[in-house]
């Protein structure tokens, strides 16, 4: 997406953020020979790659549509960015049926956007993926796209209880971090859903980043207080309930991950997200959806790897800076 399509998309929202994101990444810009060659770093050292081990978590990609344009959304979602289509109820459908075709040990469905509960057939989807008996995690700014649905979501936590998790984004325990990266207007909204989806006994996560220079103490500290104060019923030291996300930017530099990294570093290619997960998307112009490696990196051609699950399997070549500074580096993933 162009610099123009980008800088459009962002000053189309009302609550569009007035200036750079306070989380940018501090850096030098990446060398143009880095992430360049499936299989050959720019150093001449073998990529590394991960195998799928085990499809856990299968995601869908609801749309790119959003209520808000925040200043560093990695998916550049906005009022105005329609780069991915809404999904339809019928394809997340086949998707599901294709994994009890396959007999595939699939345990949860996660659901991202955009903000999901913009998609007009979200709520047939996720009761779909709960009635078939998936732990469901669904990714939400808790803004007025998601309250407008609070009877249906009652209705839901009654019957399935915990099976259904909301993550909430709050970028940041201070309303002056958070506003900078999401806009106006969008602190007061984000925290009123938080606490009705606390008070009425939803499974809820937060997701949260540092801003430079922070450490996670700190910052699990400053949530913690943030939580006390305004009850808000998330143990903020619980990795799994207030997931700290690294910074991401494609354009500053980062080391290439080679097979030498994994002894270096002491990981395992099986911790890694994409050994255990894959998106569906559909991206506008195309007759349907497709299965990406990633969640991070939905319009990579190198990253896309066909129209079912059963040929999606094939291992995923590390050649894209997310690989580095989000999953391998940062350790981080979107799933819970």
């Amino acid at each position: 997406m162009t610099t123009e399509t980008r800088a459009r998309n962002r000053t189309a929202s009302r609550n569009a953020p007035a200036g750079p994101s306070p989380f940018a990444v501090k850096g030098t810009a990446l060398p143009p020979a880095k992430f360049t060659d499936p299989d050959i770093t720019a150093k001449g050292e073998p990529r590394a790659q991960v195998p799928l081990v085990k499809l856990d978590t299968l995601w869908f990609n609801t749309g790119t549509l959003c209520n808000l344009a925040c200043a560093s959304c990695y998916i550049e979602s906005s009022p105005t960015n329609d780069a991915l289509v809404y999904i339809s109820h019928a394809d997340v459908a086949a998707y599901m049926d294709e994994i009890a075709t396959e007999g595939l040990a699939t345990r949860e469905i996660a659901y991202t956007g955009g903000e999901p509960f913009m998609n007009p057939e979200f709520l047939p989807m996720l009761e779909d993926s709960l009635e078939r008996g998936f732990e469901v995690l669904v990714l939400s700014n808790a803004m007025k796209p998601m309250r407008r649905h609070e009877a249906a979501l009652l209705a839901l936590r009654e019957k399935h209880g915990d099976r259904l998790t909301i993550r909430v984004s709050l970028d940041h325990h201070t309303k002056e971090a958070h506003e900078a990266e999401r806009g106006p207007r969008s602190w007061e909204a984000g925290i009123d859903g938080l606490k009705w989806l606390g008070s009425n006994g939803f499974s809820i996560a937060v997701a949260g980043r540092m801003l430079p220079g922070e450490g996670e103490a700190d910052e699990r500290a400053g949530y913690a207080a943030l939580f006390a104060a305004e009850n808000i019923p998330v143990d903020a030291g619980d990795p799994m309930r207030l997931v700290l996300f690294p910074e991401m930017d494609e354009d500053k530099d980062i080391a290439e991950i080679t097979t030498a990294c994994w002894s270096i570093l002491d990981k395992d290619p099986a911790q890694i997200m994409c050994a255990t997960s894959r998106m569906v998307v559909h991206r506008k112009g195309e007759p349907a959806p497709r299965v990406a490696a990633c969640t991070l990196i939905p319009y990579d051609p190198e990253f896309d790897l066909g129209a079912d699950l059963a040929h999606a399997s094939a291992p995923v070549k590390l050649n894209h800076p997310h690989c580095a500074r989000f999953c391998v580096l940062g350790g981080a993933s979107c799933s819970a």
